[in-house]
């Protein structure tokens, strides 16, 4: 079978890229190892973060380091053995965490982040999947005086750089906001123009439904039988395209390693599970735990409770102790009933040193794009990042400056 473009991957970053070229007349293959929005996708917390102009940046404070070296903070984790593999990646992630290179790479970064809302909006539309988007913003919450104010002051400071539009809420405004929420919190912080998900897997879903509508096609195969003539073996056979585009996430380096690309690549790897509330008890907004480092998320399904971020091999065996850490903590602040997942997921994030995804042409290789690499912002990033690929494949004018995310950087 012969295609314009085969698009490994079908998370919400390869569905976009494959609706937007088929939206330009390329007649487009779909490829997964599974259905559409199954992997990382599946277990985001469900946030489209217009706020997220400056990406998640290495702690540089020693109190910090000295607490995720314990290897018992509720937030990040580590397995001994991944460290070693990933101390280059870890020390180039540090060093560009420095304020003055992390405010150079927000001033690329937040370009991307500007459009992600206005994007979102416009391909659910098109999906006819408005209806899975909240436009409710969602809350940081805050225990002690210290962090809020900290907080308050990078809010501030991304409003007068980049427009970032917050409210502050005292104890009684959060309360008003969220009547279960534990009491005693001291305060909140919402974000006013981010959106969140209900569900991101029937989001995925919908846009690649979409997809097929338009007249691609999706096919299920393994992304390791790709060879350079562009073509990947499938359940239905063989296809062959002119042009292609690896949109693997975490596994993105497994081809473009085969190719000659050594990318400095990465995975921070995130657990979630599903509970019911207790009784009548409503979540109305997604919600941060900052001093805890993890988020209770109102879905289709129940309450999604996330963690942050496990550093270890990307195939590595499950270790949800995040979760178990996190749970009766989580419990104070709302009251979550019981579990309704049998077992933890887990998801990967594939992330850069310079916490910038790589969006643009492979160097060596005509005809050979890459969209991977977005770290926690994949969700939020996904239909923009479909947008560019296909003004750069299609030769159109980008939406934004494409420079700064491509792999030439590295």
């Amino acid at each position: 079978m012969k295609f314009d473009t085969v698009v490994l991957g079908a998370g919400i970053v390869g569905v976009s890229v494959a609706v937007h070229l088929q939206k330009r007349g390329r007649q487009v293959a779909l490829v997964d190892r599974k259905q559409p929005g199954n992997e990382t996708s599946f277990g985001n917390a469900g946030l489209i973060q217009r706020e997220g102009v400056y990406p998640y940046a290495f702690p540089r404070d020693l109190g910090t380091l000295l607490r995720y070296a314990r290897n018992q903070s509720p937030d990040v984790r580590y397995h001994a053995d991944a460290i070693l593999k990933t101390a280059p990646f870890l020390w180039q992630y540090w060093r560009n965490s420095h304020p003055a290179k992390h405010a150079a790479i927000a001033r690329s970064y937040a370009t991307l982040i500007e459009h992600c809302v206005d994007e979102h909006r416009a391909l659910a539309a098109e999906a006819g999947a408005s209806a899975l988007l909240r436009p409710t913003g969602w809350i940081k919450v805050f225990r002690t005086a210290a962090v809020w104010d900290e907080e308050i002051r990078h809010a501030e400071q991304w409003h007068r750089e980049y427009g970032v539009e917050f409210e502050a809420l005292d104890a009684g405004q959060l309360q008003q906001k969220e009547p279960d929420l534990n009491k005693t919190l001291l305060g909140g912080l919402r974000y006013t123009e981010s959106e969140s998900v209900s569900d991101p897997n029937a989001l995925v879903t919908a846009y690649a439904k979409y997809f097929e509508t338009l007249g691609g096609r999706f096919f299920i195969g393994n992304a390791d039988s790709f060879r350079e003539s562009w073509s990947v073996d499938t359940q239905d056979g063989a296809i062959t395209a002119s042009s292609a585009v690896v949109a693997l996430g975490p596994w993105s380096d497994r081809v473009s390693a085969r190719l000659g690309y050594r990318l400095p690549l990465a995975v921070k790897r995130g657990y979630h599970m599903h509970y019911a509330p207790q009784g009548a008890a409503r979540l109305n907004h997604p919600v941060l735990d900052v001093e805890k480092g993890y988020v209770l998320a109102p879905m289709a399904k129940g309450i999604r409770l996330t963690t942050g971020a496990e550093i270890a091999h990307c195939d590595a065996p499950k270790t949800p102790t995040q979760l178990a850490a996190v749970e009766p903590v989580a419990r104070t602040l709302f009251p979550l009933g019981e579990r309704l997942d049998n077992e933890a997921w887990m998801g990967r994030r594939p992330c850069t040193p310079d916490m910038m995804p790589i969006i643009g042409p492979a160097r060596n290789h005509k005809d050979l794009w890459f969209a991977f690499g977005h770290a926690h912002h994949g969700l939020t990033l996904g239909p923009v990042t479909g947008r560019l690929i296909a003004e750069m494949m299609t030769h159109e004018e980008t939406l934004v400056d494409t420079r700064p995310f491509r792999v030439e950087r590295f």
